[in-house]
């Protein structure tokens, strides 16, 4: 072979290999990232040309797959348009998924293990593949009053059965219409999409777990939590000044509206906690020390770490704490601490569990397309922050804000309710966020919930209690109570 072919021969070879490399590349090594690209036509026509299974709530579903005569075998809908938005998301031809459409998304596109066995026998049979449906636990009932109570404001409510942890309600406004996001319209999309960019509070953000906020007062529930492990008790007398001087500062705390808790300037910890008096727990945290308030904060959750419920849940936490001015501002739930409303709902919620608090969920079941359980949840102990006893005496002051206290709006005839208000300075610029987080009935409880109203003014008692009252109402009238 003379010198001429004999390079044409080795610059095919190098060609050659070089080809059979990329092939190699792409097929393993890219192949995942290919396969997942929205602007992949091959995988979208896959996608819905299978219909994807249901989101259920109660028997219903609240995102279904109808068939269609178009290229696109089926479309994603959502009958009942904003009230579930927050969990479930959206499944969309251009923006891809979010919430429990991405996470639970294997499952609802039939690509989940689990689901093996009914791929197989699809294949053997010739039965049209199919996705398997995710089971809420949400009560229609909570969810429909949670929204109702919000309609007009931006905020969050979520309801927990106590005992389980399982998730009865989790509502979040400004909403949206998923379905709008899921048509075979890309310009109808696109334009859609547009609008919820260009709003003031994004509606795609489910408030309630991703995001978290100054509580305020609540915060002295988990104070009060500490005092009584050590020793306190409700009748326990605490100094209550009319404003309590901040240390190694020119700077004071003041009670609300600049009132005085008590003539004396001292009064027991159960009122303290019934009208909210912020220089006793200010006195309080610098009392019980930093490590002290800290540990009990992060039994009860706010470490500073998010979970999973599956939904991703922000963390809450209390910040950096650098000298005793800081913790006496900790310790009325102002400076760096800052909480999800799921995190609320779970203080209430070990509270009312007799100090246990249970690990949160929001899917019940897995099913498949033939409605055969492949998953279920079982509830899970996750913490235990309090004893039964602390659990006790929180809870007779807890009920004590709602009987006489700053929660009153939250009472409801012939049931003891017990929670406690927040009010939560934000700057100089913006009205207060308002808080409740409760439970009912206080001496049998099935339900804990939590209430948080985005820059609403007002007071907690006036703005967030009266929802939760709404909420509470509508889930016992459901159970017959």
């Amino acid at each position: 072979m003379n010198a001429p072919l004999r390079k044409v021969a080795i610059s095919v070879l190098v060609l050659f290999t070089l080809l059979i490399l990329n092939v190699n590349y792409i097929q393993v090594v890219r192949s995942d990232d290919l396969r997942s690209r929205t602007s992949n036509t091959r995988v979208l026509a896959a996608q819905y040309d299978r219909e994807r299974g249901a989101i259920v709530v109660e028997g219903t579903a609240v995102a279904e797959s109808v068939p269609t005569d178009g290229r696109l075998k089926y479309l994603r809908q959502y009958p009942q348009g904003e009230l579930y938005a927050a969990v479930t998301g959206y499944h969309s031809l251009i923006y891809n998924n979010s919430q429990l459409e991405r996470v639970e998304n294997d499952v609802l596109a039939g690509s989940d293990g689990r689901l093996a066995l009914r791929r197989l026998a699809d294949m053997f049979t010739g039965r049209d593949p199919a996705g398997g449906d995710v089971v809420l636990t949400l009560d229609p009932a909570v969810q429909e009053a949670a929204m109702a109570g919000l309609e007009g404001v931006t905020g969050a409510v979520v309801a927990l059965d106590p005992d389980t942890g399982a998730i009865l309600g989790m509502a979040s406004t400004p909403s949206y219409d998923p379905t709008l996001l899921s048509s075979h319209d890309p310009a109808a999309i696109r334009a859609y999409w547009d609008e919820l960019e260009a709003a003031e509070r994004d509606p795609r953000l489910n408030r309630a777990i991703g995001d978290n906020y100054p509580p305020g007062s609540l915060f002295k529930v988990i104070v009060a939590a500490a005092a009584l492990e050590d020793g306190l008790t409700p009748e326990s007398v605490v100094p209550a000044p009319e404003e309590f001087p901040l240390p190694d500062s020119s700077r004071t705390i003041p009670n609300f509206g600049g009132s005085a808790c008590s003539p004396s300037g001292e009064q027991s910890l159960i009122d303290a906690l019934t009208i909210s008096c912020n220089t006793a727990f200010a006195a309080l945290g610098i009392e019980l020390g930093e490590d002290r308030v800290r540990e009990m904060a992060e039994a009860f959750g706010l470490d500073g770490e998010g979970f999973e419920i599956p939904l991703q849940v922000a963390p809450s936490g209390i910040g950096d704490i650098v000298d005793d001015a800081a913790l006496a501002q900790t310790a009325i739930g102002q400076r760096d601490v800052r909480m999800t409303p799921l995190q609320a709902a779970m203080i209430a919620a070990t509270v009312a569990n007799d100090g246990v608090l249970m690990k949160p969920y929001l899917v019940d079941q897995v099913q498949a397309p033939d409605l055969t359980v492949i998953d279920s949840t079982e509830p899970e102990v996750w913490r235990e922050p309090i004893s039964e006893e602390v659990a006790n005496q929180l809870t007779e002051m807890m009920t004590s804000v709602v009987a006489e206290g700053s929660g009153r709006a939250a009472r409801i005839a012939g049931v003891q309710v017990a929670g406690k208000t927040g009010t939560a300075q934000v700057s100089d610029e913006v009205a207060d966020h308002t808080w409740f987080m409760g439970f009912a009935p206080a001496d049998d409880p099935q339900i804990a919930v939590a209430v948080f109203v985005a820059n609403g003014g007002g007071t907690g008692g006036e703005r967030s209690a009266p929802i939760a009252r709404q909420v509470i109402q509508a889930y016992l009238d459901g159970q017959g109570g």
